[in-house]
């Protein structure tokens, strides 16, 4: 598995008005692109998920804007 890339999205949170990163990655393995994302939380509350991406959704999130960062969690 290789790591094509990666972001990390600062953002505040919601309910504890403290700041918090959420990360994600995009990785190609033999049977396509895999998407990582985890949402910033606590260890002990952490959310995190594997998206499994054909060629055209890799490219449309590596060409995602700034703005639309994180828009998975949505």
């Amino acid at each position: 598995m290789k790591l094509i890339c990666s972001r990390t999205i600062s953002f505040l949170d919601a309910q504890s008005l403290k700041p918090r990163e959420a990360k994600e990655a995009l990785f190609r393995d033999e049977n396509g692109f895999v998407l990582y994302l985890s949402d910033g939380a606590l260890p002990s509350t952490l959310e995190e998920r594997l998206i499994s991406l054909d060629a055209r959704e890799a490219l449309l999130w590596l060409n995602e804007k700034p703005s639309g960062w994180a828009s998975f969690w949505t």
